[in-house]
């Protein structure tokens, strides 16, 4: 070898040299492509399992939170490329799980492989969410009301469950959960630990059935400087429904659909809709529930009238037809008025009248 040739700084052996001017048996004594803690401590909230990760408390599977971990505490040398990492875990008992980590990546092309083997322990922690739900903390009461009448149990189930399906269509959010509930007098209460997911409940609630909300805020204290408030939603459902009849202003109406700050009424004998206010609708009367209208298939028709087997007497009656009637129908929605039947113009389930 002669002065001016390069060589290892090490060994001093010859070239191909690389980086420090190292030769790749003494580049491989000095460097890895990859390194990790023998043991990792993370914490899982021992009420509602979340994991604490730098975006708060999430709910994770167990491949995920291996996953997460190695990727935050793996660390690759700084000059490896095409680095592939291959996690296999073996769960030791409840707190402690053994991972196996194989790293393959390249420095200054050469292939190199790392074996690497850490201990994930988990220790027991409380969210802050698991925190305030134990401490019965909440933001907001939505009351459910009817208007100028008592909710039917039945009503209240069907309002209550809309809540539970709604949040199961929501991303997971520890916030999302309720203090308590209950029947009190004139309705039901649902006390809400966000007030986010009780006013998207709320809108819910008009969307579906209709009716008002009326918020106000009370503030309980100061923090940071800011003022702490919670919140009430009280929402009054209408005293019908979307295909109930109406007596209103001397004629006969169908609920046909809800307007955000009233509804659309169909009316029974033409092709008539009009938009009306709560204030309109307040002497408004229902005369027919649309859980108590039927269905008839008719015996006979003429160009007015048709014939059915009314169920409740087994007798064969007349009523006249609908306004939307055509040849194409074979039903007719009747409801039964002071004495009378009466044939109804169809509803889609969105409140709109059906095509022919």
């Amino acid at each position: 070898m002669s002065l001016g040739d390069d060589f290892c700084i090490v060994c001093g052996g010859k070239p191909p040299l690389y980086v420090d001017r190292l030769c790749e048996t003494c580049l491989r004594v000095r460097h890895t492509i990859s390194k990790i803690d023998d043991r990792i401590q993370y914490f899982r909230c021992s009420r509602s399992g979340t994991i604490q990760t730098d975006q708060g408390w999430i709910e994770l599977k167990d491949q995920e939170l291996h996953e997460l971990l190695v990727q935050k505490n793996l660390e690759l040398n700084e000059i490896a490329n095409d680095v592939v990492i291959d996690i296999n875990a073996q769960k030791i008992d409840d707190r402690n799980t053994r991972v196996f980590i194989h790293v393959n990546g390249k420095i200054m092309d050469l292939p190199f492989k790392d074996d690497l083997v850490t201990i994930l322990r988990c220790s027991n922690g409380v969210s802050p969410a698991a925190s305030r739900q134990a401490g019965n903390y909440f933001e907001a009461t939505v009351q459910l009301r009817s208007i100028g009448r008592k909710l039917e149990d039945s009503e209240l189930n069907l309002l209550r469950q809309s809540l539970n399906d709604m949040i199961e269509n929501l991303p997971n959010d520890p916030m999302h959960f309720i203090t308590k509930e209950g029947p009190v007098q004139g309705g039901y209460d649902v006390v809400f630990g966000s007030k986010g997911l009780a006013r998207s409940w709320a809108r819910e609630l008009t969307k579906k059935w209709g009716g008002k909300t009326k918020e106000s805020n009370k503030t309980v204290g100061r923090k940071d400087g800011n003022d702490v408030t919670r919140l009430t939603i009280a929402y009054r459902k209408p005293a019908f429904d979307v295909g109930d009849v109406l007596l209103w202003r001397s004629e006969h109406y169908r609920v046909f659909s809800w307007l955000p700050n009233g509804a659309t009424l169909l009316k029974v004998a033409q092709n008539h809709k009009v938009g009306t206010s709560w204030r309109d609708l307040e002497t408004a009367q229902v005369m027919s529930k649309k859980e108590d209208q039927v269905t008839v298939t008719p015996l006979n028709v003429d160009s007015q009238v048709i014939e059915f087997l009314d169920e409740r007497d087994w007798k064969t009656k007349m009523v006249q037809l609908p306004w939307d009637w055509n040849n194409d129908r074979e039903n007719v929605e009747l409801a039964y008025i002071i004495d009378e039947w009466i044939s109804l113009p169809r509803l889609t389930s969105q409140g709109d009248i059906q095509s022919h």
